[in-house]
């Protein structure tokens, strides 16, 4: 009975353990197989996963930026 309840508790509780990534960063990495990581965050960072394993850096299409805009007066 006790292993029931404590099996019935762990499964309740799984899906407030899971996070969805985000990868929302300005610059994707596109590897050499065709997959493609776009959570970086600087054009340095995403040559230094690259490095070594191929592929190329590009701006991330879907990237939103800031949403509070500056205003300069």
């Amino acid at each position: 009975m006790r292993t029931i309840v404590l099996l019935a508790a762990a499964i309740v509780a799984l899906p407030l353990t899971i996070n969805q990534a985000k990868a929302d960063g300005p610059w994707c990495a596109n590897y050499v197989k065709g997959a493609t990581n776009c959570g970086f965050y600087s054009y340095a960072q995403c040559m230094a996963t690259i490095s070594g394993i191929g592929g190329s850096c590009s701006p991330n299409p879907a990237f939103a930026g800031n949403s509070r805009q500056r205003s300069r007066y």
